[in-house]
C-alpha cells in the first residue's frame, strides 16, 4: 500500500486545527464587530442583573418618593396640586444640605390658572397657591424635568416643558431644566441614559434651550460645574455633549436605591427627622413610586417577566443614572487583548476537543464549554467588565461545525483508504467493522497480540517444474482463492502472497479476543480443502503424474508490530517480529512432526479449552535459543469451548 497518503499527515491535521480556530475566531469577532450577537448579549446581561441581585446601595442618591403612604396622608389633594408639598420638601432639603434636589414630575398644567377658572371668592389663593413652589424654582437649587417630541413640524424636535410660570421663576433653562426621557433599547428595555441627548430644534430655540439630561444635570450641579459648559468631568470621567448614550450601573432590583417617602419631610419636627437629616450632601430626587401613578419601565430585571413588582420607578432609573455618573462605575467592554484572549483560549481548547471527540461526546464538549464560559462571563459581569459571550457560543458553533465536516471528510477518506489498503485481504464484515469502530490502524507502526498464521504447498518445485509457467499461475490463483476463504470467514487478514506460500493475520486489524481459536478453525479448515483440491488438480491436470497436493500450516501467537512497513515508493500493512518468524518456523517444522496443522503451545492455551492435539514435541526453532513446545492440531469440540 502506498507510503505518501501518510506523509505529513500530522501537520495536516495540526494545519487543519489551527485553520478552524482561525475562522471560528473570525467568526466570533465578526459577529461581535457587527452588533449581529446584541440581542443574544443583552439577553445575557439582563440574565446577569438578575442573578446578581443587589450589587450595592448606591451612596451619592437618595429618593424623596411620592408613594401609597404620602397619598393616603391627603386623600383630598390630586397629584395636580401637590406642588405646595413638593415646595414645603424642597425647602426641608435644602436646609438639611442636599447636594442637588431634581423634580421628576412634569407640571404642565397650572393648578392657578385652573383654580383662576372656578371664580372664588378669594382670588388670593388663585394667585398665591404656587408662590412657594415658584420660590424654590427661582432659589437655583430644584432642577426641572422636561421631555421631548418626535418631530412633527417641518423635522424639529419640541420639549414638553413645565408650566410657563414656573419656568418665569427659574434663573435659566439650562441650568434648571433636565430632560427625563427615558430611551429604550430596540426591545423595549431601558439600559441606557444620554448626558447630553441630541435635539433638533429650531435655530431661534437652539440658544439657552435645556441641553443636559435630568440625571446629567443633577451630576453636575452635585459636582460643582457648569450646566453651559463644553465638557464636564464627573466621576473620574469625561462626557462632551454628542457622546453616546451611557450605560446605566444599575445597583439592583427595584427597591435597591435607598427612599424616604415624602410625608416625612411634610411631617413636624422633619428637620430632627435621622432619616431626613442622613439626606445631607445627597442627590436627591422627588419622584412618584405608586402604584396608581403608572410611571414604571422595563429594565434587565423585568425581562420575561410580567408581575408588576418587577417593573422599575422611573424616578429610581434616574437616580441609577446618577449614581452611575457620580461613583464613575460603569460596565466596561472588555479591552481588545483580553477578547481575544477569551475567545481565543476556549475556541482553541473546543476545536481541540471537537477534532479528537466522536459526535455525542462533542456535543457534550460543546455544552461543557459553554456553561463554563458564562460562568466566567458572570464573574467578570460582576467586576463591572462585560464578555461578548453570545459571540463566543457561536464562535463555538462554527468551530463544532467545522470539525464535523472535517470528521465526515476525513472519515470518507479513511474508508476509501483502507478499501483500498485491506479490501482484497479481509472480509466485508471485518472492513466495515474497522471502518465502524472510529479507530483506524496505526499506519505508523503499532504492537498488538495477534495469532499469525503461515500455510505453504509441500513439493511446489516439483509441481512446477512439471506443469507449464500458465499452468502454475492457474492452479495458484485457484488454490488462493479456496485457502483465502476460510481466512476471512474467521475475520483474519491475508497479509501478502509469498510464492506458493500465504501469511495471514488474526486479531489485526480488528482487535479479536479469542484470535487464536479463530486462526485454528481457519487452519484446520484449509486442510481439508487441500485434500478437496486435490480433486480439481486431478480433473485439471490427469496427466502430468504430480506428486500429492498437501500443504503445511504453522500457528504462533504473541506480540507483533503493525504497520506500513516498505518504502517510499512500495509499502504494505504488515507485521513483523519475533511472533511472525516462529509462525514461519513451525509451517517448516510441519514436515518434522508428519502434521499439516502445527501450532505453538501459546497458541493452544489462547485458543481455550476444546483443542484436540496429536503428535507433541519441544523442538529448536532457528533464530530462538529456546526450544519451543509444538502441538499437531487435529480438531477442535467446539461444544466444550
Amino acid at each position: 500500500m502506498p507510503l505518501l497518503p501518510f506523509i505529513g499527515f500530522r501537520l495536516r491535521r495540526r494545519l487543519a486545527l489551527v485553520a478552524t480556530v482561525l475562522a471560528a475566531l473570525t467568526a466570533a469577532e465578526g459577529l461581535y464587530r457587527s452588533n449581529a450577537t446584541e440581542r443574544i448579549e443583552h439577553f445575557y446581561s439582563d440574565l446577569w442583573h438578575r442573578l446578581a441581585g443587589v450589587r450595592a446601595t448606591p451612596g451619592h442618591v437618595v429618593l424623596v418618593v411620592i408613594d401609597d403612604q404620602s397619598l393616603a396622608a391627603y386623600p383630598d389633594d390630586p397629584l395636580v396640586f401637590w406642588s405646595p408639598y413638593v415646595a414645603q420638601a424642597s425647602q426641608v432639603l435644602r436646609q438639611v444640605g442636599a447636594s442637588a434636589i431634581g423634580l421628576d414630575i412634569l407640571y404642565g398644567i397650572s393648578p392657578e390658572r385652573w383654580l383662576a377658572k372656578m371664580d372664588l371668592p378669594n382670588t388670593d389663593i388663585a394667585r398665591r397657591f404656587d408662590q412657594n413652589f415658584r420660590r424654590e424654582v427661582a432659589s437655583g437649587k430644584v432642577a426641572l424635568a422636561a421631555t421631548t417630541q418626535p418631530a412633527i413640524d417641518a423635522g424639529y424636535d419640541q420639549f414638553r416643558l413645565p408650566q410657563p410660570e414656573v419656568l418665569l421663576s427659574a434663573p435659566d433653562l439650562v441650568s434648571t431644566v433636565g430632560l427625563a426621557d427615558l430611551p429604550p433599547d430596540s426591545d423595549g428595555l431601558i439600559r441606557r441614559m444620554p448626558f447630553a441627548p441630541p435635539i433638533n430644534l429650531r435655530p431661534e430655540l437652539r440658544q439657552g434651550s435645556p441641553r443636559l439630561s435630568l440625571p446629567a444635570l443633577l451630576a453636575v450641579r452635585a459636582a460643582g460645574l457648569k450646566a453651559d459648559a463644553a465638557g464636564w468631568n464627573i466621576g473620574g470621567r469625561q462626557y462632551l455633549p454628542g457622546d453616546p448614550p451611557f450605560p446605566i450601573a444599575f445597583y439592583g432590583p427595584p427597591n435597591t436605591v435607598p427612599r424616604v417617602s415624602i410625608s416625612r419631610l411634610l411631617a413636624p419636627g422633619a428637620l430632627q427627622d435621622p432619616q431626613v437629616l442622613a439626606l445631607r450632601g445627597k442627590v436627591v430626587i422627588i419622584g412618584a413610586d405608586s402604584t396608581a401613578l403608572f410611571d414604571w419601565h422595563q429594565t434587565p430585571y423585568a425581562v420575561g417577566v410580567i408581575q408588576h413588582g418587577s417593573f422599575m420607578a422611573g424616578a429610581e432609573i434616574l437616580a441609577n443614572a446618577v449614581e452611575t455618573l457620580l461613583s464613575g462605575r460603569r460596565y466596561e467592554a472588555a479591552p481588545d487583548h483580553w477578547r481575544w484572549a477569551w475567545l481565543g483560549s476556549f475556541l482553541l481548547v473546543g476545536t481541540a476537543l471537537f477534532w479528537r471527540l466522536r459526535s455525542t461526546p462533542a456535543l457534550i464538549a460543546f455544552a461543557a464549554l459553554s456553561a463554563v464560559a458564562a460562568s466566567t462571563a458572570f464573574q467578570a459581569f460582576l467586576a463591572d467588565w462585560m464578555l461578548p459571550l453570545a459571540s463566543l457560543q457561536l464562535g463555538l458553533a462554527v468551530a463544532l461545525l467545522l470539525a464535523f465536516a472535517a470528521r465526515l471528510s476525513q472519515e470518507a477518506r479513511d474508508r476509501a483508504l483502507a478499501r483500498q489498503a485491506w479490501g482484497r485481504y479481509v472480509s466485508p464484515a471485518v472492513l466495515e467493522a474497522v471502518l465502524e469502530s472510529g479507530r483506524m490502524p496505526d499506519l505508523g507502526g503499532e504492537a498488538a497480540e495477534v495469532t499469525v498464521l503461515f500455510a505453504d504447498l509441500r513439493d511446489f518445485t516439483t509441481i512446477s517444474e512439471k506443469l507449464a509457467p500458465n499452468e502454475v499461475v492457474e492452479m495458484l490463483n485457484a488454490y488462493f482463492e479456496r485457502v483465502c476463504e476460510p481466512i476471512l470467514k474467521e475475520g483474519g487478514s491475508v497479509d501478502k502472497f509469498i510464492g506458493d506460500a500465504v501469511m495471514a493475520e488474526f486479531g489485526a486489524p480488528l482487535p479479536l479476543p479469542d484470535h487464536a481459536r479463530r486462526a485454528l478453525r481457519a487452519a484446520l479448515r484449509m486442510r481439508e480443502i487441500a485434500i478437496e483440491f486435490q480433486q480439481w488438480m486431478d480433473e485439471r491436470f490427469p496427466r502430468h503424474d504430480l506428486p500429492l497436493f498437501r500443504i503445511g500450516i504453522g500457528i504462533h501467537t504473541g506480540t507483533a508490530v503493525l504497520g506500513n512497513i516498505g518504502s517510499t515508493q512500495k509499502a504494505d500493512y504488515t507485521a513483523v517480529g519475533d511472533t511472525v518468524n516462529i509462525a514461519s518456523r513451525l509451517e517448516g517444522l510441519t514436515k518434522v512432526l508428519g502434521c499439516t496443522v502445527a501450532a505453538s503451545a501459546a497458541t493452544v492455551r489462547a485458543a481455550g479449552s476444546g483443542i484436540v492435539t496429536g503428535a507433541q514435541r519441544s523442538l529448536q526453532v532457528k533464530g530462538r535459543e529456546e526450544a519451543v513446545e509444538v502441538f499437531e492440531v487435529v480438531g477442535i469440540r467446539e461444544e466444550a469451548s
